[in-house]
C-alpha cells in the first residue's frame, strides 16, 4: 500500500502538513474524488471556502428541482380528468419554497461535513490556492495560513460562475444569478430573464408557475440552442400557454434600477421596446472558478478554463500531478458528469500512486469515454427535455452520417394513461453501418426517466437487432422504444 504517514511541522507560525492527495473544492466533483482517493489508502485533504456540498446541493439541482418539481405537478394534475377540478386554489408558493429550504438543508452544510469525516476526509475551511508543484496555501477564517503538500495529485474542482454580460451599471442594477434565482425568498410580480439555455428556461418555468409574470429576452432564435429544435419548440409553447412572454433574436442595450420606493428595472431592448420588472435575471452562460487560485504558480493563466485529457491530467503541467474535476474543466457542465470525472481521476491518482499501468482501453476504468460520446442532461421544464449523444445538427456539422428516427410520444397507450391531452415527441440517431444508436432526444412530460435507457444503449453500443429483445412493459411511456424500432425498420423497406 501507500506510506501515509502523518506529517506536521510549524514553518514561520504555519501550519505545514503533506497528504497523498490535496483537493480544492467540496462540490460534488471534489467529494467524490475525495473520496476516491481516500478509499484507495491515500490521505485526502479537502479545501472548501464556502459550503460542502458546493453549488448543486445549495443554488443549482437541488433548489431547483425543488421548485420545479411541484409547479411541474399541479400543471399535469390540472390536465387530469377528476383532479384539474379539485384545484380550486393557484399553487402555494410559499409552501413550495418552504421545501425547496428543506431540499437545501437550509444553506448548512453540517451533514455534509459529517460525510467527510465518516469517509476519513480531512477538511479545511478557507481559500486555497496552488503555490508551485504540488503545493497549495490555504488562507483560514481564522488563525494562520496552512501550508499543504502533496505527494502525489492536487485536484481542482473549483468548478463555476454565472458568467455576466457586460451591461453598463451592472452593480447598480443588483441582478439575480442563478443563485439568487433558487434562493430568493419571494415571489417578484415581474421577473425578466436574459437568457435562452437551461438555467434561463428553468427558473422562468419555476417562477412563472410560482405566480411571476416572466419576459424572457435572448439574442438566440429559440429557446434551448443546444437541444433538437422539436423539443425547444415544445417548451416555448408551453411557457407562452402559461403566460410568459418570449423575445427573441434581441438584446439589452441599457439597463436601470430606479431605486427608491419603486426600486424597478428599465430595460431598453435593440428595438427600442422597454420592459419594467421587478427583477432581472442574468442566466447567460458559465465562466471558470480560476481566477484566484494561483494557476500563474504553474504557468497558467487565471480565469481560464483548465484543459485535461482524459484521464483528468492537465497536460501543460508537466509531472502528471495537477488535475482538473468537473465544471472547472469545460468537457461537461453537469454534476452527474463531474461526479463521473471524479471517480476515473480518484481510479488514475490511485493507479499512478502505486505505480500501476493504466487501462488505456476507451471505456476502461482510466479514461472519461463518456464526456466525448455519451453526455446526459435532462431540462426539467414544462415539458421535460432529455438528450443524450449527438443531435442531428452535430452529427451534420461532424460530417457524421445518421438515420433519424421520429416518433410522437403522444400516439403511445403508455403516454396517454400519463396524460389524456399527452403531447411530445421522440427522435433517435443510428448510425447506418454499425446500427446502433448514437444519439437520442425526448420532449415530454416524465422523459427524464426514458434518458438512461438510452445512454446504456449508445454507451453499450447495443446493436438494434439486440435492441428488439429489450421488451418494454405495457402500457408505460417506454413503449416509445418499440414504436422507434418498428419506425426505423419500416424507413428501411
Amino acid at each position: 500500500m501507500f506510506d501515509t504517514a502523518r506529517d506536521e511541522i510549524t514553518m514561520a507560525g504555519n501550519l505545514s502538513e503533506i497528504y497523498d492527495v490535496v483537493v480544492l473544492g467540496a462540490g460534488p466533483a471534489g467529494e467524490n474524488v475525495a473520496d476516491r482517493t481516500s478509499a484507495a489508502g491515500l490521505r485526502t485533504v479537502i479545501v472548501e471556502s464556502e459550503l460542502v456540498g458546493g453549488e448543486c446541493s445549495y443554488w443549482a439541482c437541488e433548489p431547483s428541482k425543488a421548485m420545479l418539481r411541484p409547479a411541474l405537478l399541479y400543471t399535469e394534475a390540472a390536465r387530469m380528468p377528476g383532479v384539474g377540478a379539485a384545484l380550486a386554489r393557484p399553487i402555494d408558493a410559499g409552501a413550495v419554497l418552504a421545501y425547496r429550504d428543506r431540499m437545501s438543508a437550509d444553506w448548512d452544510d453540517h451533514d455534509q461535513v459529517a460525510w467527510l469525516k465518516s469517509a476519513g476526509i480531512t477538511l479545511f475551511r478557507g481559500h486555497g490556492r496552488i503555490t508551485g508543484e504540488r503545493r497549495v496555501t490555504v488562507e483560514t477564517p481564522d488563525g494562520p495560513a496552512v501550508q499543504l503538500s502533496a505527494r502525489h495529485a492536487v485536484v481542482v474542482c473549483t468548478g463555476s460562475r454565472a458568467a455576466l454580460p457586460p451591461l453598463p451599471g451592472l452593480d447598480s442594477l443588483r441582478p439575480w444569478t442563478s443563485r439568487e434565482a433558487t434562493s430568493a425568498r419571494t415571489v417578484p410580480s415581474r421577473l425578466a430573464v436574459l437568457g435562452a439555455g437551461a438555467v434561463a428556461t428553468e427558473m422562468a418555468t419555476a417562477w412563472q408557475a410560482l405566480g411571476s409574470r416572466v419576459t424572457l429576452i435572448a439574442r438566440e432564435s429559440r429557446l434551448l440552442p443546444r437541444v433538437e429544435p422539436f423539443a425547444a419548440e415544445l417548451v416555448a409553447e408551453r411557457l407562452r400557454g402559461a403566460g410568459a412572454e418570449l423575445r427573441f433574436g434581441t438584446t439589452v442595450t441599457h439597463a436601470e434600477r430606479a431605486g427608491g420606493p419603486d426600486d424597478t428595472v428599465h430595460l431598453t431592448l435593440a428595438d427600442g421596446s422597454r420592459i419594467v420588472a421587478d427583477e432581472l435575471l442574468l442566466a447567460t452562460g458559465r465562466e471558470p472558478r480560476t481566477e484566484d487560485i494561483g494557476l500563474e504558480s504553474v504557468g497558467l493563466i487565471p480565469g481560464q478554463w483548465l484543459h485535461t485529457d482524459d484521464t483528468f491530467t492537465v497536460p501543460a503541467v508537466a509531472g502528471e500531478w495537477l488535475y482538473a474535476v468537473g465544471d472547472v474543466n469545460r468537457r461537461g457542465l453537469l454534476t452527474h458528469q463531474g461526479k463521473y470525472q471524479a471517480r476515473i481521476a480518484g481510479a488514475v491518482i490511485a493507479g499512478r500512486a502505486r505505480g500501476s499501468a493504466l487501462d488505456s482501453d476507451p471505456w476502461g476504468r482510466h479514461l472519461g469515454t463518456a464526456d466525448l460520446v455519451a453526455v446526459p442532461q435532462v431540462v426539467f421544464a414544462d415539458p421535460e427535455v432529455a438528450a443524450v449523444g449527438l443531435t442531428t445538427e452535430e452529427a451534420e456539422r461532424a460530417g457524421r452520417p445518421v438515420d433519424v428516427v421520429d416518433y410522437d410520444i403522444g400516439r403511445v397507450a403508455g403516454a396517454l394513461q400519463y396524460l389524456p391531452d399527452y403531447r411530445g415527441h421522440a427522435r433517435i440517431l443510428i448510425n447506418p453501418d454499425r446500427r446502433v444508436i448514437v444519439g437520442a432526444t425526448f420532449a415530454g412530460p416524465g422523459v427524464a426517466e426514458l434518458l438512461h435507457s438510452a445512454t446504456v444503449a449508445i454507451v453499450g453500443e447495443i446493436p438494434i437487432d439486440r435492441l428488439w429483445h429489450a421488451v418494454p412493459s405495457f402500457p408505460s411511456i417506454s413503449e416509445i422504444w418499440l414504436r422507434l424500432l418498428e419506425t426505423y425498420r419500416d424507413q428501411r423497406r
